[in-house]
């Protein structure tokens, strides 16, 4: 199994929400996005581990910036994960492989993808060591800028490169924000069990679902300024599941079924393609 092949086969056990757009791209541009989800995602997991406590989530999260920042395009798989040895038992596979997604994008863009996840890492980091407090809205969209807002950001210097599509950077923001406030409505439960609250004081979630919609408007006005091809392709499926989430949450469903998210993916693929989650 080669490298491109394999990142496919994690992205689909990790992510039902990117793992069908990412996989409808075309080949050179897949390449990329698959590595900036699962460079991304690959922190992301150790943010939310369960066994770790926030100081060595702050150091392992430091310590992967540093590798990235050290990154030269002959660098080794092991490179990127020096320092993440003596947690080898506990992490995760796709963090443990994050040499191999680093590496998968093609050489012109890869370096942009260090430079993303390098910052995300270090925000992660602060975000660990001031246990996720969120008092104001302005924390929370500190918060949501640092692990989503900043996606937004590289997709469209990732769209750029590949064809030269130009987006509105601040609607791009809000696409990754929105996107991001409906895993908090959606996780709100478990992330209590673990201490964390993303809810600013005197918020309810009724706020909290009010604040996911009005990022989620911005994140409309993105795709609509998007020709048609594969940026607007890939960006249409995540927005459509979490206008989707929040109206199953609403009803007082925890998420949306399996069959619900095939039929809004379904509005969006051809139909000679098969859906597959």
């Amino acid at each position: 199994m080669n490298l491109h092949t394999h990142a496919l086969e994690v992205l689909k056990k990790t992510s039902r929400t990117f793992y069908i757009p990412i996989s409808l791209l075309p080949e050179k541009l897949q390449a990329a996005v698959a590595s900036a989800y699962l460079c991304m995602r690959s922190i992301d997991e150790i943010e939310d581990h369960a066994e770790l406590d926030n100081f060595t989530k702050a150091k392992l999260l430091k310590q992967i910036s540093l590798n990235l920042q050290e990154t030269v395009n002959n660098s080794h798989s092991h490179h990127f994960t020096q320092g993440l040895e003596a947690y080898r038992q506990i992490l995760p596979e796709v963090t443990l492989q994050l040499g191999e997604w680093s590496i998968l994008a093609p050489e012109t863009i890869a370096p942009r993808i260090w430079d993303a996840t390098a910052a995300m890492a270090d925000r992660m980091a602060y975000w660990a060591e001031h246990n996720w407090t969120i008092k104001t809205e302005a924390d929370l969209d500190r918060y949501t800028f640092s692990v989503a807002g900043a996606v937004g950001l590289l997709l469209s210097d990732l769209w750029a490169w590949y064809d030269g599509t130009q987006t509105n950077r601040a609607h791009a923001i809000g696409f990754g924000r929105g996107l991001q406030a409906v895993n908090i409505v959606r996780n709100h439960g478990e992330d209590l069990k673990r201490g964390v609250s993303f809810l600013p004081a005197d918020w309810t979630m009724k706020d909290l679902h009010a604040y996911a919609r009005r990022n989620l408007k911005l994140a409309d006005l993105y795709t609509q300024s998007l020709n048609s091809g594969p940026a607007l392709d890939f960006c249409r499926i995540p927005l459509a599941l979490a206008y989707g989430t929040l109206d199953a949450i609403a009803l007082g469903k925890e998420k949306l079924t399996r069959n619900e998210v095939l039929t809004l993916v379904e509005q969006f693929v051809a139909p000679t393609i098969e859906v597959v989650i």
